[in-house]
């Protein structure tokens, strides 16, 4: 008897009632999906993802710019696939060893190269940040929250846990502050608040104080996931690395962190997933990111009524992006175990 058939004995027709549970569990699959697919095949009519399939990735975007489009997609498609080419190999070559501590670096310096092709200025036609919608400008959104949302969370957990009575209040009312407040709260407060304490020559882009409502909320959630792993390193080694000669600068950034932050990559993947999937709260503050955008297009005359098949195929690309990051958290931390 195979490993599969003695799998599906022991899990699913252990006995009786088991068995009559299987079997009732499949006919009800098969029954939601056939009238799924025949939904999909004969009712449905994905006419409206083909027409608006450039409005579902970049908006509003002009047509004559979509190269710049193009040029960083490339460039965070080569940057992924070296970063998961170093960290994912099993056989660490020389080229890998001598690439991965230079790794963070060029990701942080690729950053402001892909605003500027995406903004333009400095040589290439400027683009409002007003037809940044859909797919781009969820990612884009999604991607500065959660690289400026970690150090900041870093550094509240680390104050959280500080002696210093000033820090560890500061950041103690800060998290508690912000997580007692909802997301949407937080956005409103960004979008209509913040001026308010600019002089009034500033005025900061819509995109940029949604990104800043998003930063101080995610933060807070990270500081906490963060607390939790400082508070799983064992304080001995603290004690041995300070009787060492350590100073407490180093001993936190060799000792502490790296074991803290390994104990809670679930948790700190997580919070990353949640946050790109809460940019879609910014369709009620005004931004179109890609949710906004499926709204726009159900608007359209010859598409209404078409719920169905829109909010399937964002749900699809969401469902997608999240996946590949648990994938790839996943296979990071089986590769951080060994």
């Amino acid at each position: 008897m195979t490993k599969q058939l003695i799998w599906l004995r022991k899990n699913l027709f252990s006995n009786w009632y088991n068995s009559l549970l299987t079997i009732v569990c499949l006919v009800l699959l098969f029954w939601v999906v056939q009238g799924v697919l025949i939904w999909a095949t004969t009712q449905a009519q994905w006419a409206v993802i083909q027409a608006n399939l450039h409005l579902f990735l970049v908006g509003r975007y002009p047509q004559n710019q979509y190269w710049r489009i193009w040029v960083v997609f490339a460039i965070t498609a080569t940057l992924g696939v070296v970063t998961a080419g170093v960290f994912l190999s099993k056989q660490k070559f020389y080229i890998t060893k001598l690439i991965a501590p230079w790794l963070s670096f060029i990701w942080l310096l690729s950053f402001p190269i892909i605003l500027w092709l995406i903004g333009g200025g400095f040589g290439l036609p400027s683009v409002s940040s007003n037809l940044w919608n859909g797919l781009l400008l969820t990612l884009l959104m999604a991607a500065v929250s959660i690289v400026l949302s970690f150090p900041i969370g870093v550094l509240l957990a680390l104050g959280r846990t500080s002696n210093l009575p000033v820090v560890h209040w500061f950041s103690i009312l800060y998290i508690e502050i912000v997580r007692g407040v909802p997301l949407i709260g937080i956005l409103f407060l960004a979008q209509v608040m913040l001026p308010l304490f600019l002089s009034a020559d500033v005025r900061l882009d819509r995109v940029l104080r949604a990104i800043t409502g998003l930063v101080l909320f995610s933060a807070a959630y990270m500081a906490e996931n963060v607390r939790g792993g400082l508070q799983a390193v064992s304080r001995g080694q603290v004690e041995a690395a300070k009787a060492l000669g350590l100073n407490t600068l180093l001993v936190v950034i060799f000792i502490v962190l790296p074991q803290a932050l390994r104990a809670v990559i679930p948790a700190i993947v997580g919070q990353f997933i949640g946050l790109f999937k809460d940019t879609s709260l910014l369709s009620l503050v005004g931004l179109v990111e890609l949710t906004g955008i499926a709204r726009s297009i159900l608007a359209q005359p010859q598409f209404i009524g078409r719920y169905a098949e829109v909010y399937l195929f964002i749900g699809l690309i969401y469902w997608l992006f999240c996946y590949s990051i648990s994938l790839a958290s996943r296979r990071l931390e089986k590769q951080l175990s060994q």
